[in-house]
């Protein structure tokens, strides 16, 4: 019997409920895993909520990462045996579980299993973002919030490897510092100081060429106030709640600025983008370009726990669940 962690109604981390349920055979194009990791990120969180709607009852979870224990009929390219993970496929809080071929990345010699559910979603994240939504060059000078989060600490680390002059805001004096360790050139207490005009001396006045937001409505307006003019603001998260704009004017009076709500789901569509990201992420790993830090582990049975520290802020790096 397979462990898996259910929603039957939205709400707060005590609705997620463990229970068993017998793991199916593998129908065509599925493969089932025996997972030995899996990844938490605030897309869980949302989504448990019902700030991002799903129909109940559902297994949380995005991704993960283990070992395939069958492989279904017309599966090519895959075997028993085989170390896989995947992101952004939603199921993950189970001990086993189905899934479809197409969405799992073979993990290559020298990534484990716990370092690849640690990575692959903020990894990617950091990838699309740096990478695609706005491409980021040496020279360039970037603001990125929640800078000692998990993906925070990997796309800043990215960022600096690309040549980027790296700025990041942090909400405590041990976060700060992690932020500098991994990536960071300049930190910013956002709880302290008002980053926009921190932002603005660090940069002689320009402001910076792009800002990526995952805290969302809190830090919004900082955010525009800190671009160059005709610079991008990259919102990718609601960690603080949800961003509206009443008058699209604002970017016009604020510099001619850009605005994008980018998503995974619509970069990795493909199952070509999604190999091309993670052998990048992978290399950078490798390269030494990226180190992962696994800030906590929990049994899967304490996910609510889990989550509690997520949404607290409790955390500095990737937190795993473990079946």
């Amino acid at each position: 019997m397979a462990k898996v962690i259910t929603v039957h109604q939205t709400g707060g981390p005590e609705v997620l409920t463990l229970e068993e349920r017998e793991l199916a055979a593998p129908g065509p194009g599925q493969v089932a895993l025996r997972q030995t990791a899996i990844g938490l990120n605030f897309i869980d969180t949302y989504q448990r909520s019902g700030l991002y709607p799903m129909q109940t009852p559902f297994i949380a979870g995005n991704e993960g990462a283990g070992v395939i224990i069958a492989v279904g009929p017309g599966v090519e390219g895959l075997k028993v045996g085989e170390r896989v993970a995947y992101q952004g496929l939603s199921g993950a809080y189970a001990s086993e579980r189905l899934a479809p071929a197409e969405r799992l990345v073979a993990l290559p010699e020298g990534i484990d299993e716990r370092l690849a559910a640690a990575v692959l979603l903020k990894g990617l994240t950091a990838y699309y973002l740096l990478f695609k939504t706005w491409a980021v060059e040496k020279g360039q000078t970037i603001l990125w919030h929640a800078a000692a989060g998990g993906t925070g600490q990997i796309a800043t680390q990215w960022a600096r490897a690309l040549g980027a002059t790296v700025i990041g805001t942090a909400g405590s004096a041990k976060k700060l510092a992690l932020a500098k360790a991994n990536g960071c050139h300049h930190v910013i207490n956002y709880r302290e100081e008002d980053f926009a005009a921190r932002v603005r001396e660090l940069t002689d006045g320009r402001g910076v060429d792009v800002v990526y937001d995952g805290v969302g409505k809190a830090t919004f307006e900082g955010s525009l106030d800190s671009l160059r003019p005709r610079g991008l603001m990259v919102s990718f998260g609601n960690a603080s709640g949800v961003v509206s704009i009443p008058d699209l004017v604002i970017l016009s009076k604020k510099g001619s600025l850009y605005l994008t709500r980018p998503t995974g789901v619509h970069y990795f569509a493909r199952r070509e983008d999604l190999l091309e990201g993670a052998a990048a992420l992978f290399a950078a790993i490798k390269g030494g370009a990226i180190t992962v830090n696994i800030d906590r582990t929990f049994p899967l049975e304490r996910a609510a726990d889990a989550h509690r520290a997520l949404e607290q802020r409790e955390t500095a790096g990737s937190v795993l669940l473990l079946p």
